[in-house]
């Protein structure tokens, strides 16, 4: 009964549909408007269906139906005439049609998935056009075409995710199942990233898959070498899996800074090359460190979210991601608004971060606000560009350093020249507070102090 059928789309291309199924489906709808609630789990917008008549004809029903008014033969063919898809005769034949040719109203679930399977299948013909016209034309390097490739690919299959309703109980069987593991688990599988830095891991538990989480600061106060930090706590001491895009300083600048850190020389006196016979041992035994980490770098400058989506799916594991820094990042379009332009690489980066399973960490600067104000301490406000930084973040993270300023703040605080705080200003998952850290500048090093959280 659900042969496919074929037509041919503007530029020639032969795709499949069937007709059978897509007028069976609006064929059950009318015999019985339950089925269409049902239906749309599968069939989540008009542009399923091929022919435009049938596209028509079922986006009037789920308007009749998101106004709460009946769906029937009366209710579909009064829509249909206002809308001037038919006039009154046309419109009465086809429904008649329709309802007439209905095999089983019992299978319309099945002939929905053949609607959607074919719809499937003419978007992967049509996005495998594109790709051979776009690689045809040779001005487009081979990089960016895998890139563009996989992500139309994965556009397809993650479309196919119909996001049904859970019942409650099916997702606390999942929790009771999740609390198990997490109570039983020795090899860390489960539990959330841990920092490496006892005073943050307090608060936050550690970095939550599927989160997005912001670190901000003012130009110079040590969020990238914080984040390499991280890097290091995680690569290297929980042998994790780290992804570092960097859209402002070169791979080389990173590891560079790293070695420092580990090897206790100071970033001008490693870049010079001047080393002491035990500055070169404790030189190679950090590269040793260092070497075989799971800790992986990108320098391209002008990267985009989709194209750190298709190099993370690329790896076969990921634990964590940072990127340095959000001001850098743009969507690839040509756009006049930078709020939206923010707006709309926060919030899939946070998609990404959903749908790879992963938390990402996105550096980002901090407005002049905070220097303008007697207390420079930093708040949510001084995320710079657009409210959805915070609005779209699980956790808002400030890096602060009283002795940045040279008006010397805060008393007692600024005396020591090593003091750092990270004030973490949004917390999805708890509290907000403020862990006190130790900072190495010679050395662009943050350690933890020990932090207790206080009893209720």
């Amino acid at each position: 009964m659900c042969a496919a059928s074929n037509s041919f789309g503007m530029d020639g291309l032969n795709l499949p549909y069937s007709l059978e199924a897509e007028q069976s489906v609006l064929g059950a709808i009318l015999l019985d408007s339950s089925c269409l609630s049902r239906v749309r789990s599968v069939l989540r917008k008009p542009e399923y269906f091929h022919l435009a008549q049938h596209r028509a004809i079922y986006a009037q029903m789920c308007a009749l139906e998101d106004f709460q008014k009946p769906v029937d033969f009366v209710t579909v063919l009064e829509a249909l005439t206002a809308a001037e898809v038919y006039d009154d005769a046309a419109g009465k034949t086809y429904l008649t049609q329709l309802a007439q040719m209905v095999p089983s109203i019992a299978n319309v679930m099945t002939y929905a998935e053949i609607v959607r399977n074919k719809y499937d299948i003419r978007t992967l013909i049509l996005a495998s056009r594109e790709i051979i016209d776009t690689a045809a034309d040779g001005q487009t390097p081979a990089d960016v075409l895998l890139d563009s490739a996989e992500q139309k690919i994965y556009d397809i299959r993650q479309g196919r995710d119909t996001g049904e309703l859970r019942h409650i109980g099916s997702v606390i069987v999942e929790a009771y199942d999740r609390l198990q593991k997490l109570s039983t688990d020795e090899t860390g599988e489960f539990a959330p990233l841990s920092t490496g830095l006892s005073g943050v891991d307090a608060v936050l538990t550690g970095f939550n898959k599927s989160d997005l989480l912001i670190l901000g600061a003012r130009p110079g106060m040590g969020k990238t070498s914080f984040a390499l930090n991280l890097a290091y706590n995680v690569g290297v001491k929980q042998k994790k899996t780290v992804a570092f895009f960097s859209l402002e300083m070169s791979c080389m600048q990173l590891v560079m800074r790293m070695l420092s850190s580990e090897a206790r020389i100071s970033g001008p006196q490693l870049t010079s090359g001047r080393l002491s016979p035990e500055e070169w041992k404790s030189f190679s035994m950090a590269a040793s460190m260092l070497h075989n980490a799971p800790i992986y770098f990108d320098d391209t400058s002008t990267i985009t979210v989709p194209e750190i989506k298709a190099k993370l799916r690329r790896m076969k594991q990921v634990d964590l991601v940072m990127i340095d820094y959000l001001g850098l990042m743009t969507t690839g379009r040509r756009t006049e608004n930078r709020v939206q332009e923010v707006s709309e690489i926060t919030r899939t980066l946070k998609v990404m971060a959903k749908d790879l399973d992963v938390p990402v960490l996105l550096l980002a600067q901090l407005s002049r606000g905070s220097e303008h104000r007697a207390e420079h301490r930093p708040q949510l406000a001084d995320l710079r560009d657009s409210g959805s930084i915070e609005q779209d973040a699980d956790v808002v993270m400030f890096l602060y350093r009283s002795t940045y300023y040279k008006d010397g703040e805060d008393g007692g605080q600024s005396e020591n020249p090593n003091a750092a705080e990270l004030i973490i200003a949004k917390n999805r998952h708890g509290a907000v507070e403020t862990v006190p850290l130790h900072w190495e500048g010679q050395f662009t090093r943050f350690t933890t102090q020990e932090f207790i959280r206080p009893n209720g």
